[in-house]
């Protein structure tokens, strides 16, 4: 459900939030990184139930956008996984190809430009850099606690700004 510029908005992050990657977090525990496989297994991420059911329940009083530290890349795979699960149409702000900076400060610069103009009702994100950072800027956060987590994938988000 769309609402206009007036809805705030709730923004969800991807992995591990409404996408579980456990089946793909093999490709980051061999030495080098498997980056391209890693993401061409994204589109068979089964859907993380708690996820999907807040997203969709969010989407009753907010606009909802999805904000990813997956690059740009991946776009169309990434829209035909949010559209398979049946998850709310709302934009999807991505990691520009390349930009390998810590998914804290890419998902932090965002979720500023959006607030410029919109009401943030909440973060929902599993990465608990970005969780803490945004809460220190004054954004309302929801930690995703509901995936096991991954070593290699927090090295990935944080060290290397691939996810």
């Amino acid at each position: 459900m769309t609402h206009g510029k007036s809805a705030p908005l709730a923004v969800f992050d991807l992995d591990n939030t409404l996408a579980d990657t456990a089946h793909r977090q093999r490709f980051l525990e061999c030495r080098p990184r498997d980056w391209d496989a890693f993401f061409a297994a994204a589109p068979h991420d089964p859907p993380l139930a708690e996820g999907i059911a807040l997203a969709r329940a969010s989407a009753e009083e907010c606009d909802v956008v999805y904000l990813t530290g997956r690059p740009e890349r991946c776009r169309r795979d990434t829209l035909d996984w949010l559209a398979a699960h049946g998850l709310p149409r709302g934009r999807v702000y991505m990691r520009r190809d390349g930009d390998r900076r810590p998914a804290r400060r890419t998902k932090l610069e965002i979720l500023r430009r959006l607030a410029r103009t919109r009401e943030i009702r909440v973060l929902v994100d599993d990465d608990e850099l970005v969780c803490e950072d945004a809460e220190r800027e004054g954004f309302t956060v929801l930690r995703a606690r509901w995936a096991a987590q991954s070593a290699e994938l927090k090295v990935a988000q944080e060290r290397e700004g691939r996810t």
